[in-house]
This record gives structure tokens, sequence and C-alpha cells, in this order.
């Protein structure tokens, strides 16, 4: 789950201590653009905590995650396992280090994902916090295999079910916007007519960054009910 600094020490005291959860990994999702403030420091992560109910007997598919390590592209040391080395517990991407797609490579050493900026394609517009899909898939394909259920008690904007779905899950998705399920079940459907499970040679990134997909609504307030301003053009500014 990701969760803001206010509550992610007493999230954590809670899942270990009242209800007996295992904390697997503490992660820092960084990024260095948005979320800028007047009176301290900009927010620039965010934290995700990685849970199991059981110490033993849980899915964790390190194969399907693991990346290219410097010691493979660099060093050349031939200790490296071939197969690659699992991700770091710490995601970074600066804006300037992002890959057009707004993808993590799978040669990169460690987890690089961008937050989903306004100004990218698989933005959906409606949402305020939209999650992007790079990160769904990873911890989808770490922690589940094909066919497994996927829940989402914070369904939002829907990303983890439509990841979920892009890779042969079944998924549950639960929120208590009326609106934000609405849309969501549009951006679900666009990826089961286009995608699903990734099968017939289908480019799952053109399925989520499709502009044309139904779901790409731009609403006339922000996730805080204020007035979209429209965006000026890079000659109007300098006009």
């Amino acid at each position: 789950m990701a969760i803001g600094d206010e509550f992610a020490a007493d999230l954590c005291h809670v899942a270990r201590r009242k209800i007996g959860f295992n904390l697997r990994n503490w992660i820092i999702w960084h990024y260095t653009f948005g979320q800028q403030t007047k009176k301290m420091f900009a927010k620039s992560h965010t934290h995700i905590l990685y849970f199991t109910k059981e110490k033993e007997g849980f899915t964790f598919n390190p194969d399907a995650v693991r990346v290219a390590s410097a010691r493979q592209t660099t060093y050349n040391d031939k200790r490296a396992n071939s197969k690659g080395k699992l991700p770091d517990d710490t995601w970074f991407l600066r804006p300037q280090e992002a890959a057009p797609h707004g993808y993590f490579e799978s040669t990169w050493d460690t987890w690089n994902e961008s937050r989903v900026c306004g100004t990218f394609k698989e933005r959906e517009g409606w949402h305020g916090c939209q999650m992007p899909i790079g990160v769904l898939n990873r911890i989808i394909k770490a922690s589940s295999n094909v066919g497994d259920v996927v829940l989402d008690p914070f369904n939002g904007s829907g990303t983890t079910i439509v990841a979920a779905a892009l890779l042969d899950r079944k998924y549950v998705g639960i929120d208590q916007s009326a609106e934000y399920v609405g849309y969501a079940k549009k951006r679900l459907e666009h990826a089961l007519e286009n995608g699903a499970g990734g099968k017939n040679g289908i480019d799952v990134k053109s399925v989520v960054l499709d502009v044309k997909r139904a779901s790409k609504v731009m609403t006339k307030t922000d996730a805080f009910g204020r007035p979209r301003v429209a965006r000026r053009s890079r000659a109007a500014k300098s006009a």
C-alpha cells in the first residue's frame, strides 16, 4: 500500500502489533517534481509498505522482476547472477532521466518510475492521485501468479485492476466514490477489449497510453474541487 508521511509509522505499528502482519519491506518511491510547498521542503516521495499475512508460504516471484545489475552491465563481474538482481527498496526517477514512454527499463539497476504528470498520455484526467501502472505491474508480478485474485480496497483511478487484467490476474476493486467507479469501469473495459493478458503480441503500453480511450476525461475541477486552469502553450508563455 502507498501512504503519506503522517500515517506511515502509525499504520506500520497497527499492522504489525495489532493485526499481526509481517513487514517485508518499507519502500521509498522518490520523484523530484510536483507537490510543491511554501512552508516546508517539497514533498517528493511516497511510502509503499509491503506486508504479508504469514512469515512463510507467501507468493514472491523474484525472477519476474529481476533487473540487470551493475556487476553485469558495468563491471563484467562473473560472480553476478546471470538472471540479474532484485530491485532495490528505493525507487528513484528524476524527470530529466525519464524514458519518453514513462516506463522503467529492464536494464536499469534500480526501480525507476515517474509520477503520472498531468501531461502524460497515461493520465486519466479525472483523478488527482493516479498511480502509474509501472509501479503496480511490478508489485503484481512479484506478489501474485496468473489467475490469482488482486484486491484494491481503495480503487481510485483503477490502476490496480487494469494492471491485474493486463497481467492475466483476477481482480476486485472497491471505492466509495460512484463517480470514480464509473470512470474506472470505462478504463477497465478498454483494457479488456484491447489487451487483457498481453496476449497475441498486443503491446500493453499502447493500451494504457491510448489517448482515444473513453476513460480519458478531463473534469472541470481538480481533486480538491478547484476549477482547472487551462494550460498555456510554450509560445504563449514566451510572448
